[in-house]
């Protein structure tokens, strides 16, 4: 069993392509909102799940996730088709760039990479809507953390931004789409993505921790298990029962400043299920 992220993790953001500020704050506000106080059910509360995982000494994920700091590589410095060791390289750029770079945090920092929704990177939209990894001493001159999520909401909103679009390839599509509750279906389908990833890096950041399977480099891990689950009920192209707001647009979790988030479920270890604090029961 190898580690989880124990310590109060410090998250740096990198904005990487040409981002809406709008766009931006919605993510800013959600990432808050992980140890921040809200109205039940809240994207906190989501994360009470995360934290039932422990490492092999019995110490549990952390609660804290400050968003210490953020980049903005605009200037698209690996230009606008990624490999995924495009991402440690990207880090690396963010890391040493003068006079405004990110600390090199290989004690309880953690980087979230952001691509914009003209920024091509590989596997997006066939196999993967975000990953996480680490990254590798020779590239970044050591071992940190990181996750990558895409915006989708041009490219695949269909695959990666699902319950506030429809995929193309599915056939018929519903009488009627659910609505996006901060008003833009790839920012807020990035929202479940990004919080499927924290909750991943944080159970099994080394890719020896938390995850079933034989093949440490295809793991199914804690958030693999609910895809597409929101609510009790979920499964099967169902998104489960979900609030909605005053707009009909649905929602599972409220955030800071009167947020709402629709963040898929995880596994619970104790429960034995996915499971979510909207649940039912």
């Amino acid at each position: 069993m190898g580690p989880v992220l124990s310590s109060p993790i410090n998250l740096y953001i990198i904005w990487y392509g040409k981002w809406y500020p709008q766009h931006q704050s919605t993510i800013r506000d959600f990432i808050t909102s992980f140890s921040s106080p809200a109205p039940y059910p809240s994207v906190a509360d989501w994360w009470r799940t995360v934290r039932l995982y422990t490492d092999q000494t019995g110490s549990n994920i952390t609660n804290t996730i400050n968003l210490s700091s953020e980049f903005y590589d605009y200037k698209y410095s690996h230009g606008q088709h990624l490999t995924r060791l495009s991402m440690q390289y990207i880090i690396k750029n963010a890391v040493t760039s003068y006079p405004r770079a990110l600390p090199l945090n290989y004690h309880n920092g953690l980087y979230l990479i952001l691509t914009s929704s003209d920024v091509n990177v590989e596997e997006f939209c066939r196999a993967v809507c975000g990953y996480h990894y680490f990254t590798f001493p020779s590239v970044a001159g050591v071992t940190l953390p990181y996750a990558w999520v895409g915006y989708s909401g041009t490219q695949c909103a269909g695959m990666c931004a699902y319950p506030f679009a429809w995929p193309g390839y599915s056939g018929a599509k519903p009488p009627s789409v659910m609505g996006a509750p901060n008003g833009d279906a790839g920012t807020d389908g990035m929202i479940s993505v990004i919080a499927h990833e924290l909750a991943e890096v944080s159970s099994n950041p080394l890719v020896n921790a938390w995850y079933a399977g034989d093949d440490p480099t295809s793991p199914t891990e804690i958030a693999d298990l609910c895809l597409g689950v929101y609510g009790s009920g979920g499964g099967g192209g169902y998104v489960g029962v979900v609030n909605k707001d005053s707009r009909g647009n649905g929602f599972n979790l409220n955030g800071v400043k009167g947020r709402k988030y629709l963040v898929q479920w995880v596994w619970n270890p104790v429960k034995k299920r996915c499971f979510g604090p909207n649940a039912l029961d």
